[in-house]
């Protein structure tokens, strides 16, 4: 007598858009985008770094690198982070409508990272081609730098414009506050890289440092973006057609749908008030260090130890994201970071102390960047993610113009007094908090966890 079949244990199936993936399928995407998002971080983590180590060797004042390091690369996501972003929901092609916005700028990023390797050389050339006329060794290394880095951050917002959009639109929902958890892990780990065998010969080796940045990112995200596929979209909504007026149509269809509505206003805010509040820290602590007399490795090796604390809750942050809302979890770690900041202005006038609070605001802020993660995702119409995204963008980009170049006018006229950064980082997060609570509470008379519907 035969025996019944044995019945095959039904495999788990994840839904993203038309996309659909076994566990197997989901784990290779995961693999793929973290090993982008490894090339992406290591990117972001070293050159601003190195950069601010680079206009300190050639006498720029702290208004200039809050100018060129903050809010430059700000107001160029002004300008192209919206148009971008519009033009990538309502692309349809072969490859998608975010891989072509990710793939075509990576070759001209790379490039600007190599043309900032040789700032020194070409600066040198520029002094001598120009004689008489040259400004200066000084004020050629400037420009040099400013032509590279101005490069350097126009494709790279083309393509932050839509990485996120990517993310949105490949990643199951039910799982995307565990996907940030992991990609705030990968982050860290870049940033442990850097900081433990790398910043301390950032002023040395700058130009070595950048070069292999380059091929990194330019291999690594290409990689990426030719291994991870997109599915099938709904057509873009038509047009609306205004004669002569037409161009303009589609501008105030995106100021009407972003900005009319006070509910997204209070999501910009309080998103944009987050992300600022670590702004005056982050941008002039390396200068706080060594103004204590701390060592460039010394540093790096603080930021090393912020790091490992935040991988180690980077997972649990993501599970607590899915569990209980990103809201929930941003106004709790803003609070927190706010009241530590506060304090931490008026006792970190020391190595101890300052190293003590810094890792307080790195670990911190971590938990809020990595908590909130996926708050875009939650909130924002899934059709037009990237243009809402875009628009908090705007958002920030215009507290970012202001914020560095402000803070480093304040210190310039001060004398240097780097702790009252904390102070400006403690006030900002104070303000974050109470944004979000309004946001939190709207949310609520939208549906809340169970009902929520993103309003248009």
């Amino acid at each position: 007598m035969s025996q019944p079949p044995i019945a095959e244990k039904p495999r788990a199936i994840w839904r993203a858009g038309t996309l659909t993936y076994t566990t197997g399928g989901l784990v290779l995407l995961f693999a793929w985008l973290l090993w982008g998002d490894f090339a992406w971080n290591m990117k972001d983590r070293a050159v601003t770094p190195v950069a601010q180590l680079m206009l300190r060797q050639f006498h720029a004042s702290d208004f200039l690198v809050g100018l060129l390091v903050g809010s430059l690369p700000c107001a160029i996501g002004f300008i192209l982070g919206p148009i971008i972003s519009v033009k990538s929901d309502n692309h349809r092609g072969r490859w998608g409508r975010r891989i072509p916005f990710l793939l075509i700028p990576t070759p001209f990023i790379a490039l600007a990272m190599v043309g900032l390797a040789f700032t020194v050389p070409v600066s040198e050339w520029l002094h001598a081609i120009l004689g008489p006329s040259s400004p200066g060794q000084v004020a050629c290394q400037l420009v040099t730098f400013g032509f590279f880095w101005t490069t350097f951050e126009i494709f790279q917002t083309i393509a932050q414009a839509v990485f996120g959009g990517l993310i949105n639109d490949v990643v199951p929902q039910e799982i995307i506050g565990r996907f940030f958890g992991f990609f705030r892990a990968i982050s860290l780990v870049a940033a442990m890289v850097f900081n433990f065998w790398i910043i301390g010969h950032a002023e040395e080796y700058f130009g070595k440092i950048f070069i292999g940045l380059g091929l990194l990112y330019g291999i690594g995200f290409s990689l990426m973006c030719f291994m991870v596929r997109e599915g099938d979209y709904p057509p873009p909504a038509p047009r609306a057609q205004a004669g002569r007026l037409a161009f303009l149509a589609p501008v105030k269809a995106y100021m009407r749908e972003c900005f009319a509505n006070p509910y997204y206003l209070w999501i910009f805010l309080a998103m944009t008030l987050g992300i600022l509040a670590g702004g005056p820290i982050n941008t002039y602590s390396i200068f706080y260090a060594k103004s204590l007399g701390m060592s460039v490795d010394a540093y790096g090796k603080l930021l090393v130890i912020t790091y490992a604390i935040s991988f180690t809750l980077s997972f649990i942050l993501g599970w607590l994201a899915d569990k209980f809302h990103p809201l929930r979890v941003g106004f709790a770690a803003i609070l927190i970071y706010a009241a530590v900041m506060i304090w931490g202005g008026f006792v970190a006038d020391s190595i101890p102390t300052f190293s003590f609070v810094f890792i307080a605001h790195g670990v911190l802020m971590g938990c809020f960047i990595t908590g909130t993660a996926s708050l875009g995702q939650r909130l924002f119409p899934q059709a037009k993610f990237a243009q809402f995204a875009s628009a908090a963008g705007i958002a920030s980009a215009l507290g970012y113009m202001i914020l560095p170049p402000a803070v480093g006018y304040w210190l310039d006229a001060t004398g240097h007094v780097y702790r009252y950064t904390f102070l400006a980082s403690g006030a900002i997060g104070m303000l974050s908090f109470i944004a979000l609570m309004v946001t939190y509470g709207k949310f609520l008379k939208l549906g809340g966890d169970k009902n929520y519907s993103p309003p248009l």
